[in-house]
């Protein structure tokens, strides 16, 4: 065994490169195009539509610069709606549109089912202290992040 496979931040890299290939998998299986972070934003703009695109980025912990980017291919796709902000001209408030909530059904049962193949390694009694770990972890080190995630609460 090599000293990087036992190191956490290589093995964090794999399991992420492993959560994101069931991911996309199950995707193009369902003939789908939708990333790992169009979902997060769709998700969270079922939770808190009208929000702004700065709030987004921070309720899924997603670059600021990068995430207009995200936005306009879920505009392109019918996915969400931007209107213009009326306390801030500059600003735009997103919600989904009929076509996003109905992805969001078809996809959110597929999103959730898949979580147990990324935990498959683990034994079920496990998996409970292993996303409580994971979760201290991320809390810990949230300000070292380069999008961290910000809730609304912390503003």
């Amino acid at each position: 065994m090599y000293a990087l496979h036992v190191m956490p931040g290589h093995l964090i890299r794999r399991l992420n490169q492993i959560s994101m290939a069931i991911f996309n998998d199950r995707i193009t299986e369902m003939g789908l195009d939708l990333t790992s972070v169009q979902f997060c934003a769709l998700i969270m703009l079922s939770e808190r539509p009208g929000i702004d695109q700065a709030t987004l980025a921070g309720l899924i912990a997603y670059d600021r610069a990068t995430i207009g980017g995200v936005l306009d291919r879920l505009d392109a796709k019918g996915l969400i709606s931007r209107q213009i902000h009326p306390r801030d001209r500059r600003a735009r408030m997103l919600k989904l549109t009929p076509a996003g909530d109905a992805l969001l059904a078809v996809v959110l049962p597929e999103v959730q089912a898949l979580q147990h193949d990324i935990l498959a390694g683990l034994p079920p009694e496990d998996r409970s202290e292993f996303l409580r770990l994971l979760q201290v972890l991320t809390d810990a080190g949230n300000e070292l992040s380069r999008a961290p995630l910000v809730l609304p609460e912390s503003r």
